[in-house]
């Protein structure tokens, strides 16, 4: 097994947490990463050697000092990258973070409890974490998120269960053999890896036949029985595949879950992950839902999940940031800020023009709850060359609503519509999972300070 890991990119929301269970678990790590982050800061003051230099020398030097087993990066480190060039160099195995985490929850017999789907795992995974700490269980995880109740990974050796964000992305819940998979919501994503939408339901297809236990709902077990026909139509649930899955399935259907009722929580969709969450702590705690007290305290526990950062997280009064950006995810995002506001202005800068590509004609009716919606240039990563850039304008053309729609760039101007609507009274919602966040709290930081005192 690995003893001294070196890990690339250790101050982001995927590699950091990773880094802080290997160290949790024994290992000697080491790292690098281009900007300081909080996570940076807290594994130094754990006296981890971390470089703020990409460009291989800290990997070497790390490596003549003691040697390193195992070169841990994301799919996000281009072939050409410095560091991973210098490991292979060095004939230092390269690996993924999910081997790695495989790995270790293999050696340490931890059985993997894994939150799948294309919306909603970062908030769902950290909900299972939140009411199993309300239970007093012991419990180990990793949340692609920052967690305003503990780190965003630990692993506690005594916990007989490892909760995971598993995330389909360049197919790596395919690593994986869960003890207990739960599907959170299922749309056709990531076209730069999967070439089709058979090929997206094949991948999902694949991970739950290696997974022991499923919590699903129906709506997301009928999508993965699509046919492969140019109607598109859902097929009845059929065929060795189905019933193998099936047979080891807790299917939910909305119309007949009573726990939504119960979950007071905003956003209909925060209410349908939590009857998941709900259903997946009573399987592995083996509470039985029928009865009204122990349902009670399930319910309680689960009421008060303080979110995490980048779901619907207040900023300020009025301003709230989220990561989504597929259009099923803004659509549920206004939704839930509905229920808190009469009136929701939304900044919206979509996420990979490839991407867009794939998702354009699908954001036509879901915006419709926007009063108003400011549409940023698309934050560009991992494109393909050969398409062409859809332009603000081109995607609001699309929109039932493009009357309250309008281009506009991350700039002074935009900042003072923000701050009029927040004056207005109107909640102001930011999405995107480019550099909208941080352009939105740079703003914030350098507003001037209210010193007055009453």
């Amino acid at each position: 097994m690995f003893m001294r890991i070196y890990f690339s990119g250790i101050g982001g929301s995927g590699i950091g947490p990773l880094a802080q269970i290997a160290l949790d678990a024994g290992y000697s790590i080491c790292g690098s990463d281009a900007h300081e982050s909080p996570l940076t800061k807290t594994l130094t003051e754990q006296g981890v050697d971390i470089s703020l230099q990409q460009d291989g020398d800290f990997l070497r030097e790390q490596h003549s000092l003691e040697p390193i087993d195992s070169f841990v990066f994301t799919a996000a480190l281009p072939a050409d990258h410095p560091e991973l060039v210098a490991a292979r160099e060095l004939g230092i195995k390269t690996s993924k973070r999910d081997e790695l985490l495989a790995a270790i929850l293999q050696e340490h017999n931890i059985q993997l409890i894994a939150i799948a789907g294309t919306h909603g795992k970062t908030t769902t995974t950290a909900m299972h974490v939140w009411v199993a700490k309300q239970l007093g269980l012991s419990v180990s995880y990793l949340v692609g998120s920052t967690l305003p109740f503990g780190p965003s990974g630990k692993l506690d050796l005594s916990s007989p269960y490892f909760f995971y964000e598993c995330d389909e992305y360049d197919r790596n819940f395919l690593h994986f053999s869960p003890r207990l998979s739960v599907i959170t919501s299922l749309d056709y994503d990531h076209p730069d890896i999967y070439a089709s939408e058979a090929d997206y339901i094949a991948a999902f297809r694949q991970f739950l036949s290696q997974s022991q236990q499923i919590v699903a709902w129906r709506r997301d077990v009928s999508f993965l029985m699509r046919t492969e026909e140019p109607t598109d139509v859902v097929s009845e649930i059929s065929g060795e595949w189905s019933k193998s899955v099936l047979s080891s399935a807790t299917t939910l259907q909305e119309d007949a879950e009573p726990l939504l009722s119960e979950i007071a929580l905003a956003g209909a969709h925060n209410r349908k992950n939590g009857a998941l969450v709900l259903h997946t702590i009573s399987l592995l705690t083996g509470t039985n839902l029928a009865d009204e007290q122990k349902r009670a305290i399930l319910v309680t526990a689960l009421t008060s999940f303080p979110g995490t950062g980048r779901r619907f997280e207040k900023l300020a009064d009025n301003l709230f940031s989220d990561y989504g950006h597929h259009p099923t995810e803004l659509a549920a995002t206004l939704q839930l800020a509905h229920e808190i506001a009469e009136r929701v202005v939304l900044v919206y800068q979509p996420h990979q023009n490839t991407r867009q590509h794939h998702v354009k004609n699908e954001y036509k009716n879901a915006l419709t709850l926007a009063d108003k919606i400011y549409w940023l240039p698309t934050y560009l990563a991992r494109e393909d060359a050969s398409l062409d850039i859809i332009t603000p304008e081109q995607f609001i053309d699309t929109l039932t609503n493009k009357e309250v729609a309008e281009p506009a760039d991350l700039n002074e101007q935009l900042w003072n519509k923000i701050s009029q609507a927040r004056d207005d009274g109107a909640l102001v919602l930011v999405m995107g999972a480019g550099t909208i966040d941080k352009w939105v709290r740079d703003q914030l930081s350098a507003e001037p300070k209210d010193t007055s005192t009453a």
